[in-house]
């Protein structure tokens, strides 16, 4: 009865965390950025960046170094990758989004160097890269023939508008959403904030009713259809850490074996990791005896994959494509970790 009760408060415990560090100032600014996308954002845009017949060395790009400014977690940036895939994005480009955005954020890399080493910290930034890269490929491969038939996002009939303004728009639900997310003093943070929002209600007010309707109303189908998994996943994720602690799975992980390679990376990609709780995480593990590759196979895995997170990509992409890009992740970065371990 004990353990019964003691894995219901970690969950519970889980989620209250997840609820205070993520959900006003980087889950709500998600959503809404996401459903001003599908609103806003014309189809031809996104298909001229990340469409399957835009130049690759133009979409991967953009893509796979988007996480430099955004600062998201695995599960902030899943609205974002729900509204431009929906919009039309390619799968390898929206896919190569969905990984690069919590994978390799200035912030967590240059977090990683201070504490880990600098060169764990350069090795974390280019393989991130690479992997982004490398998984968006693969899955724009496999699902190449779906993707031609791909079913078109659902329709807005709204006018295009005039791109400075939704250009300075989208910057300041961006700015809202990446100061929010940072670490910065709350008496710094809350007034640039509270500014940026006095901005966005003006901004709101030259909008159209129609316009902004259409907004909420697309803000409010994608909240429907993802934060009721997360919730699920992140109290799934707090029973986890319960059962399978740190100091346990640590016993797997010395040395550079791909067996050690693996269990990291499978280990990071089932826990929930918030924005940078990585490091401190894996720091503890290294006292514990882990191994060089394992460090980096986590550090690669964990914060762009979570059990809530893949819940709630299942709502986006459905079972077989999701689990084809956790597959991905999970395999490239144990292949990463090994490397890494091997020459280190």
């Amino acid at each position: 009865m004990d353990i019964i009760i003691r894995v219901i408060e970690s969950g519970v415990a889980e989620l209250l965390e997840y609820f205070q560090a993520h959900i006003i100032t980087c889950l709500v600014p998600a959503f809404f950025i996401a459903g001003a996308i599908a609103v806003f954002v014309s189809k031809q845009s996104v298909l001229k960046y990340f469409g399957a017949q835009a130049k690759k060395y133009v979409s991967y790009s953009v893509a796979s170094v988007s996480g430099a400014v955004l600062a998201a977690c695995s599960c902030t940036v899943i609205p974002l990758f729900a509204g431009i895939y929906r919009r039309g994005a390619g799968i390898g480009p929206a896919t190569a989004f969905l990984y690069s955005g919590p994978a390799i954020n200035i912030l967590a890399i240059v977090f990683t160097a201070r504490v880990l080493g600098f060169t764990i910290g350069i090795a974390r930034a280019v393989m991130a890269v690479v992997m982004a890269v490398a998984i968006g490929l693969v899955m724009a491969f496999l699902y190449k023939d779906e993707e031609r038939k791909k079913v078109q996002p659902l329709k807005v009939h709204t006018e295009e508008g005039n791109p400075l303004k939704n250009g300075l728009f989208f910057l300041d639900l961006v700015l809202i959403l990446v100061i929010g997310a940072s670490k910065l003093d709350n008496s710094i943070k809350l007034p640039v904030i509270l500014t940026l929002l006095v901005i966005l209600a003006f901004m709101i007010t030259r909008q159209s009713r129609f316009e902004t309707k259409m907004w909420m109303l697309e803000t409010w189908g994608l909240s429907k259809m993802i934060f009721p998994y997360l919730v699920i996943g992140v109290f799934a994720a707090g029973v986890i850490k319960e059962v399978l602690p740190p100091a346990y799975v640590s016993q797997f992980v010395g040395g550079n074996s791909v067996s050690a390679n693996a269990i990291a990376s499978v280990a990071g990609a089932v826990m929930y990791f918030a924005t940078l709780t990585e490091v401190p995480i894996v720091e503890s593990l290294m006292s514990l005896g882990m191994g060089k590759g394992p460090e980096l196979a986590l550090l690669l895995a964990g914060p762009a994959l979570s059990l809530p997170n893949m819940l709630a990509i299942r709502q986006v992409l459905g079972t077989k494509k999701t689990l084809t890009y956790v597959v991905l992740v999970v395999v490239f970065a144990t292949l990463s970790g090994f490397i890494y371990g091997e020459i280190a």
